[in-house]
């Protein structure tokens, strides 16, 4: 991952009619983590997406080097798989390390789990299994929304030591929270900062 990179340059996303944000500008090198804040509804989710490629920027460019990773509140596992089998499959299509599932369920405290139908699972093992996906995919660039959502005080600090690791690697985080997290993330955009003016 030490090639990995993310450059945001005048960024500015219309949905609905309405500017969420403009002119947001981030650069990032290996081991670069950011957090974007702000109450529900600024456009954090959004921001997200266009990083991703899953919305289309109204202004500004998105240069990306390395895969990307998202998770947000949709789970993505298939509810009748077993939890192994349905991270298997995504690790496969992101042509992931072998070893790479077992590492992300022994990471996010899951291994005990494995063979349980994703749909038994609570809402903080899902969450956890979430983060599993990201985990496991191999992805340089990790994009998180709301991650601390659903997450006991344990869990939390799987989280914070699964982030850590990534960036200790040269991967990049870029992470939305409403509250805080324990990650290390230099860079902070309060989204709210980057809303046009009513007109």
């Amino acid at each position: 991952m030490s090639g990995a990179a993310l450059r945001l340059h005048g960024l500015a996303c219309l949905r609905g009619g309405r500017m969420l944000f403009r002119d947001v500008n981030l650069a990032l090198a290996p081991g670069g983590g950011a957090l974007l804040t702000g109450p529900n509804g600024v456009g954090k989710s959004s921001l997200l997406r266009v990083i991703a490629g899953l919305l289309p920027a109204f202004a500004g460019t998105v240069e990306r080097t390395g895969g990307i990773a998202l998770t947000d509140e949709r789970l993505a596992l298939d509810a009748d798989l077993p939890l192994r089998p349905a991270l298997d499959f995504w690790a496969r299509l992101d042509r992931a390390d072998g070893q790479a599932v077992a590492a992300a369920l022994d990471a996010m405290a899951l291994t005990a789990l494995a063979e349980v139908p994703v749909r038994m699972l609570s809402t903080g093992q899902r969450k956890r299994a979430m983060l599993a996906r990201v985990i496991a995919s191999g992805a340089a660039i990790w994009l998180l929304d709301e991650p601390g959502n659903g997450l006991d005080t344990a869990s939390t600090a799987l989280l914070g030591a699964a982030v850590a690791t990534h960036l200790a690697a040269g991967g990049i985080v870029v992470a939305a929270s409403h509250q805080p997290l324990p990650i290390d993330a230099p860079v902070l955009i309060a989204l709210g900062d980057y809303q046009a003016e009513p007109a």
